[in-house]
């Protein structure tokens, strides 16, 4: 534990947690420039005391595990509070705190006009406390609270401007989609602790064999299968994993920065963490890793379809981002857990300098979000336009830049897999590069390329003759520097961060104690190594790969279709009409949540509701039991008369009746 004291690992999440206290309660009394000031502080302080933890993990080899308040004792089960700091909790608590860091100072640019500016800082700075929690925890319970409360918050980020219904329909909807997943989710953790006896990480994991050999009553399935899926549904909840991916799309009616904050490093890549941290539980059913791979695959492929047909710009982003969460569980199912996590770091970065700058587009664009009446914007707004560029460059996987390393080492480990459903997750990832490119720069080049066309808007908007912020068909404009100069910061590790860390975080020793791969089942990361030969020699062996040339192609294809043959999508859309159809109806999963599944849960509610509660408990347990009572009361009312000469003819009758029957007995 050199070099890791337990003061210094408490202050990280507790430094953003006073932050948001001050800012939420005292907001009033501190004013604009108090919140954020005090919220930045916080964050600052948990990313420098995460720098220097993960320094010590890196290099020294420092180790943390430890109890840090007993909560509760109930036999030989601990509830507790914990700390686990290894090389996973560690790179996550740099990513967490570096992503938070930045939204915050970009929020003092993006939120200034907005009355609730106090409000929100102190929001975020409690999600970035709520995420650290989950990320630094050694046991079940507090993972379990860290991962609940990332979801309270950020139910409150999506419904910040709560004036809007759509805001609150979809705040509503984020709150009802992470419950099913995180009933799943409990579901696992109690059959973990039913069996396992223990809440803790380490001595689950040390259980975990013993598990493995437990039947599921009533089932030919294997317990340790069915805790795993259970874990996973709440994977899929909270990582937006198709069925359950159906909020991510509908919380961009959030400020921007929340954008950035859930869908980048935070909230929807706890999923991909908690499976990562579990991995000595998943490396023993090959059932659930096939699960995981093929419900990964769907997603990937499927939801960037999705994203070629949007047209609001953080909307394409937040498709991108469920295609890229396909991808890391897709890692995740071929027991690539290093890979999984490192694609999560990498994307971290890329993804939210795209997030960040698609809101500095919509600040220059004076709030239009309709890329349909954007175009030319590169002249107008430099910065944000090369970081873009950049950023979207990492996101299709061009070889040197953080993207192609961790995207193309998912692509061979997923093809070196030999699980069930790996066959198809291959094909889904694959073809998910072409898809990737061609929405990501079809994107690119209607906003920052080609003509103008914000001067005569094709497509106006509620802003566009006079909005909240009492702008109207203006040119637009390059932001502040607190909104330029985090998408500059964030622009650099996008590019090299994976050149710099894939030796040691794939094929290094920056995982060994936090992720656990059987390799003579699971041989995907051996083979993987065995082909790696320096970051160098793989981006130049990246030029001469598929996935390079299908990204490429994807890239030409947008350029045509946009800027030279704009006719050519119109005309495709014209003659495929059934799937546009089926596509701008999002798969029609809105639709079946809406009419089949909430009218029959809404059923079954009103039937436990009516049956079980007003019929069973109210009428028959307490109304009925007072009913009884009450009839009793009635049948002996007589014979309370008040005269004792009744009383009297009751005690000698009882007399008798007693003579009469102990007589009986005597023969």
């Amino acid at each position: 534990m050199a070099g890791l004291s337990q003061s210094m690992l408490l202050a990280v999440p507790l430094a953003p947690l006073v932050g948001a206290v001050v800012a939420g309660l005292f907001g009033k009394t501190v004013g604009r420039r108090g919140a954020h000031t005090i919220t930045i502080l916080g964050v600052l302080i948990a990313f420098v005391l995460s720098a220097i933890t993960l320094k010590a993990v890196a290099i020294d080899g420092a180790r943390f595990n430890a109890t840090v308040y007993e909560w509760l004792v109930i036999g030989g089960l601990k509830m507790e509070v914990g700390f686990l700091v290894d090389g996973l909790t560690a790179m996550m608590m740099c990513v967490v705190s570096f992503v938070s860091l930045m939204v915050h100072v970009y929020t003092i640019g993006y939120m200034e006009e907005d009355p609730g500016y106090q409000r929100f800082f102190s929001y975020i700075s409690l999600f970035t406390f709520s995420m650290l929690m989950l990320v630094m925890s050694n046991n079940m319970l507090q993972l379990f609270f860290g991962w609940e409360a990332v979801g309270l918050v950020s139910y409150l980020l999506i419904g910040f401007w709560y004036t809007r219904p759509t805001a609150i329909f979809a705040n509503m909807k984020a709150f009802l989609v992470n419950r099913v997943g995180d009933f799943g989710f409990i579901l696992g953790i109690g059959l973990l602790l039913a069996y396992g006896g223990t809440l803790n990480y380490g001595e689950l994991f040390a259980k975990g064999p013993e598990l493995a050999q437990i039947g599921f009553p009533g089932m030919d399935w294997r317990l340790i299968t069915v805790a795993c899926i259970c874990l996973f549904i709440g994977a899929m909840g909270k990582s937006a994993q198709f069925p359950l991916h159906v909020w991510l799309p509908d919380s961009m009616e959030g400020p921007t920065p929340i954008s950035a904050l859930i869908h980048a490093a935070t909230m929807v890549t706890a999923g991909i963490f908690m499976v990562a941290r579990m991995s000595p539980l998943f490396e023993l059913s090959d059932t659930a890793l096939s699960f995981v791979m093929v419900i990964g695959a769907i997603t990937a492929l499927f939801m960037g379809f999705l994203g070629i047909i949007q047209n609001d710009i953080k909307r394409v982003v937040a498709y991108s981002t469920l295609s890229q969460l396909g991808y890391m569980t897709v890692a995740l199912g071929a027991s690539a857990y290093s890979v999984a996590v490192f694609h999560l770091m990498t994307h971290a970065f890329f993804k939210a300098l795209l997030f960040l700058a698609a809101g500095s587009v919509i600040i220059g664009m004076h709030h239009d979000q309709d890329i349909r009446n954007m175009g030319g914007l590169r002249k107008y707004m430099p910065v944000t336009w090369i970081t873009a560029l950049l950023g979207s460059l990492a996101l299709i996987g061009t070889p040197l830049f953080a993207g192609f390393y961790s995207k193309d080492s998912i692509i061979e480990a997923v093809h070196a897999s030999h699980l069930w459903g790996s066959g198809f997750a291959y094909f889904a990832v694959v073809a998910g590069v072409f898809v990737t490119a061609f929405y990501s720069f079809r994107m690119y080049f209607l906003v920052f390329h080609g003509k103008e066309r914000f001067h005569h808007k094709p497509f106006p908007g509620e802003h566009d003759h006079h909005d909240d912020h009492g702008h109207a068909h203006h040119d637009p404009h390059e932001s502040r520097w607190v909104v330029t100069l985090p998408l500059v910061l964030l622009a650099i590790p996008s590019v090299v961060i994976g050149y710099m860390t894939i030796q040691p975080m794939l094929f290094g020793d920056f995982f060994k104690d936090s992720i656990a791969v059987n390799a003579e089942l699971h041989p995907a990361m051996e083979e993987l190594a065995h082909e790696f030969h320096g970051a160098a020699a793989m981006a130049l062996h990246g030029l001469t790969a598929l996935p390079f040339w299908l990204a490429l192609a994807g890239v030409v294809t947008a350029y045509v279709f946009y800027m030279l043959k704009p006719g050519i999508p119109t005309a495709i859309a014209r003659n495929f009409l059934p799937i546009v159809r089926l596509l701008e109806n999002k798969y029609y999963m809105d639709w079946i949540n809406e009419n089949l599944l909430a009218p029959a849960a809404r059923g079954l509610g009103r039937g436990l509701w009516k049956g079980g509660d007003v019929a069973l408990i109210d009428g028959v347990l307490v109304n009925g039991s007072a009913r009884v009572v009450g009839w009793i009361a009635t049948l002996t009312r007589p014979f309370q008369s008040g005269y004792i000469y009744h009383y009297a003819l009751v005690m000698i009758l009882g007399v008798f009746a007693l003579m009469t029957w102990f007589v009986w007995l005597a023969k």
